[in-house]
């Protein structure tokens, strides 16, 4: 696969040596492997800035094949459309996709460029950077990319491709691209902003408050109660949809205004990820119902064929009729329970069903959303689904784009018995139209981690907290955190926690985190019952602060810092990225059509591909980043 790359160079002799190319050229590479090599090419665009002397021509080495690229051509054709003629072997390539990359920018504050950048360099993926564009460019030393980098950041008009291949300080700038390739398919600008915005996070949430916690309450610590798990399956006629679902039940008496807690999955999860929060709760009292659904559960991800075609149509890989399904499915589950209670033993005076509290992580913090009040409005979708290129995805981008097959454009999913919603990483994305969470009235809580390669921060949790309203909404922010941070160790596949450039943490690593979930999520629930008083020292940012640790700092707040504003107001999707004016993230390759795979039940998660010795990991994400 990769060695069918090389037909860039337009060499006969090349292309007949190359195996598995059969008789491959230029005008017959799909769209998709159009993106992926001009991609490459470009790879330096992001790294460089003013120098005395600036590049002329680009250099693309492949093995002894030398093909040469003038800048002012690309400045041409990324101006007009058109493509001169010292181009016209690349003709195919040049699509509307490639001008557009060209053309797009990254816009940082100038005011915070050096502490970005400074922050940025001094992570590992800012070192896994550095040292990926001295081997992409050979003749430039990893101190002239450091030093070019931060220049570049303050350049009032952001980062442009062009301007930063202009920058390079000489006048023929030569590119392996095989390292490029490695490079396109490793760096992740979600993760980029991720590293640079934990630091600000970190220190700008800091609270220096003293707290004085009572001394006979400790809401990490398990309850007096025993727990009793059940697992039923109900059945939606009108619907025709099995909903499976736990139970976690207190065994002994409980207080008859005890809510009810309703835990919902993410994408390719199960009613399991969540285990330890239902059995905390339970301890305490509170029955909690674990709800599965069927329609993106991990099962209905394994049974699904491996399809190259849903990378341009994710609804193949996640029905479209989940975003009204999963909502629906909760609104059932809550009808049936509201029964249940009246006529069962074991449910009998547990929880009062008219007051539910909600925790959803990913795809179920949307599902919270949407029953909170969220109206569920597409109009926005459609325009930002065609503009995606294939190396601009995260995988909350391409999800999400599955909705676009709903035969409805909104739609009310609220619910009245919700009454509280933790959204632990949702996937928020433009499935609530413009007026994104503004809807919502009930108290709300967004936890998300600053390193989430699933659903990155900005887009998926920062900016949509901005759109809640009220003083009753907060954040949590997991410094260092990633998408699978918030799961039972004991039902997250360990395998997920060594996928290269995207990884996640261990469950040692987040032990700490978990114990304060338990505190949080009891003490929002308590928020419901006479013991709100008592809690609610425990929902206090200092509070969250002393679950830290070197690797996961937390911070809380009801407030965004200015300084985050500004760049929300920069960068953020709903402005700087809807016109199509900053860098598209490249990590997320599902433009390779990959059927080696690795692994059991994930083996359809990635692929490594080798050339030489460069190892070039390709995400195949249609069946590849589950729990989402």
């Amino acid at each position: 696969m990769i060695h069918s790359a090389c037909v860039v160079t337009q060499s006969p002799q090349l292309a007949a040596s190359l195996p598995n190319t059969n008789g491959l050229k230029l005008r017959h590479l799909s769209r998709r492997w159009r993106s992926v090599l001009w991609a490459g090419a470009m790879a330096l665009g992001m790294a460089f800035s003013l120098p005395v002397q600036a590049a002329e021509r680009i250099n693309i080495q492949i093995g002894p094949i030398k093909q040469t690229i003038y800048v002012s051509d690309l400045e041409e054709f990324a101006q007009t459309g058109q493509v001169p003629a010292r181009l016209s072997l690349y003709q195919a390539l040049l699509t509307p996709e490639i001008q557009t990359m060209l053309n797009n920018r990254v816009a940082l504050d100038p005011a915070m460029a050096d502490r970005m950048v400074a922050d940025i360099l001094a992570s590992p993926n800012g070192e896994l950077l550095l040292d990926s564009l001295a081997r992409v460019a050979p003749g430039l030393s990893v101190e002239q990319i450091r030093s070019a980098i931060g220049l570049a950041a303050k350049q009032a008009n952001g980062l442009n491709m062009l301007g930063v291949l202009r920058a390079v300080p000489q006048e023929t700038l030569d590119v392996d691209l095989t390292a490029a390739l490695a490079l396109v398919s490793q760096l992740n600008l979600s993760r980029l902003e991720g590293d640079a915005l934990s630091t600000v996070l970190e220190q700008e949430l800091l609270v220096s408050d003293e707290i004085e916690l009572p001394d006979d309450v400790d809401p990490t610590a398990v309850g007096s109660m025993s727990v009793i798990q059940r697992s039923f399956k109900f059945v939606d006629r009108e619907r025709d949809r099995v909903i499976p679902l736990d139970v976690y039940v207190p065994d002994g008496e409980t207080a008859e205004e005890a809510p009810l807690v309703v835990l919902s999955h993410g994408f390719a999860a199960d009613r399991r990820f969540l285990t330890y929060v239902g059995e905390h709760l339970a301890s305490y009292g509170f029955t909690v119902v674990a709800v599965e659904h069927v329609g993106s559960n991990v099962e209905a991800l394994n049974n699904i064929p491996l399809d190259p075609a849903a990378v341009e149509k994710p609804s193949r890989i996640l029905p479209a009729s989940e975003f009204l399904d999963r909502p629906r499915d909760v609104s059932y589950v809550l009808d049936r329970l509201e029964w249940m209670e009246q006529v069962s033993p074991m449910l009998a005076g547990k929880f009062d069903p008219e007051r539910v509290v909600l925790i959803g992580h990913s795809l179920g913090g949307y599902t919270g959303f949407a029953l909170a009040g969220a109206q569920l409005d597409l109009s926005a979708l459609p325009p930002f689904c065609d503009s995606l290129t294939p190396v601009g995805l995260s995988p909350a981008d391409w999800l999400q784009c599955a909705a676009v097959d709903l035969p409805v454009v909104t739609a009310d999913l609220s619910d009245d018995r919700i009454v509280q919603v933790i959204a632990m990483n949702p996937l928020v994305g433009r499935l609530f139209g413009r007026k994104g969470l503004k809807e919502i009235t009930v108290p709300s809580i967004i936890l998300t981690g600053t390193k989430d390669g699933v659903t990155p921060t900005l887009a998926q949790q920062l900016g949509p907290f901005n759109q809640l309203s009220g003083p009753d909404h907060h954040l949590i922010a997991v410094i260092g955190g990633t998408h699978l941070s918030v799961g039972d160790p004991a039902n997250v596949n360990e395998s997920l926690t060594q996928i290269p450039f995207m990884p996640e943490l261990s469950g040692e690593q987040t032990v700490r985190l978990r114990q304060y979930l338990k505190a949080l999520s009891l003490s929002v629930v308590q928020q419901q019952t006479e013991q709100a008083e008592t809690y609610r020292v425990f929902l206090r940012p200092a509070y969250a602060q002393e679950f830290s640790t070197a690797t996961l700092p937390l911070r809380m707040t009801q407030t965004l810092p200015d300084s985050v504003q500004s760049w929300l107001r920069t960068v953020s999707p709903e402005h700087a990225r809807a016109e199509g004016e900053t860098f598209r993230s490249w990590a997320h390759l599902s433009t390779f059509d990959v059927r080696q795979s690795i692994g059991n039940a994930h083996r359809r998660m990635m692929a490594f591909l080798r050339q030489e010795q460069v190892s070039i990991t390709v995400l195949y994400w249609p069946m590849g980043l589950p729990w989402i």
